[in-house]
């Protein structure tokens, strides 16, 4: 599954990392089972009826190969803690650092540093062949 790499750089972790964010936020909606609206049926039956210009596109799924990658590096956070990982998801979805301090009651630069510590931890674990 890992990718045949020589060697695993803090760039290349980080990148990975906001791919992964992405690609679940392209991700259809989890529903619960037997979930019909038939509103939305009505509406696609005859939609010159009620245009919508205002209307948002959803974005096409992702490929199989994004979400094994997505899931791939989901499954790096698991050498984190639970802080770190709260921090690197969330600068991840490109919060502001400033954000991320208050969600963590520390200054934006303290973040930033400790986001730098926790994928530099992925990175060692990666290169050494975990």
């Amino acid at each position: 599954m890992t990718e045949a790499r020589t060697e695993w750089t803090v760039d290349d972790v980080a990148a990975r990392f906001a791919e992964a964010a992405e690609i679940a936020h392209k991700l259809p909606r989890v529903r619960p089972g037997g979930y019909f609206n038939p509103w939305m049926t009505l509406a696609m039956q005859v939609p010159e009826r009620y245009p919508d210009p205002e209307r948002l596109y959803r974005p096409m799924p992702p490929s199989p190969q994004a979400v094994e990658r997505m899931l791939e590096t989901m499954r790096w956070v698991q050498w984190l803690e639970v802080e770190q990982r709260h921090l690197v998801w969330m600068r991840s979805n490109r919060y502001r650092w400033e954000q991320i301090g208050r969600r963590f009651a520390c200054a934006a630069r303290t973040a930033q540093r400790r986001y730098d510590a926790a994928i530099h931890l992925v990175t060692l674990h990666l290169n050494k062949g975990h």
